[in-house]
């Protein structure tokens, strides 16, 4: 069984349209989880928060915050579930948003949790 990868992403609300993104390895904002980059390391995701700090400066996106995730065979799984049903959208109808379009997380949002 392959060990999971355990650190922090950082997610914020793309001030365009609203969405919840994550911050990427390239520095981008993607809607996709799976995308993020994880900081392992408090130097690490210091820099990320940093990095996220500039964007809403430049009013790209606003409320970025550190979330402690886990990474397994390429998926990503935030470690809470509010995180969890940000990254797979709207939860009331699975037919709309991320879920529906095949980009949701690759972790179900968990009933009772």
């Amino acid at each position: 069984m392959t060990t999971p990868e355990k650190g922090q992403l950082v997610t914020a609300n793309r001030l365009r349209d609203g969405i919840a993104v994550f911050l990427t390895r390239g520095g981008e904002w993607s809607e996709a989880i799976d995308e993020a980059v994880l900081a392992q390391e408090p130097q690490a995701a210091a820099a990320l928060e940093a990095r996220a700090r500039e964007d809403e400066k430049k009013t790209i996106v606003t409320g970025s915050y550190l979330v402690d995730a886990e990474r397994l065979d390429g998926r990503v799984r935030a470690a809470h579930i509010r995180e969890r049903m940000r990254a797979l959208g709207p939860t009331v109808r699975l037919d709309l948003g991320k879920q529906a379009e095949g980009k949701g997380a690759g972790f179900a949002a968990p009933e009772g949790e």
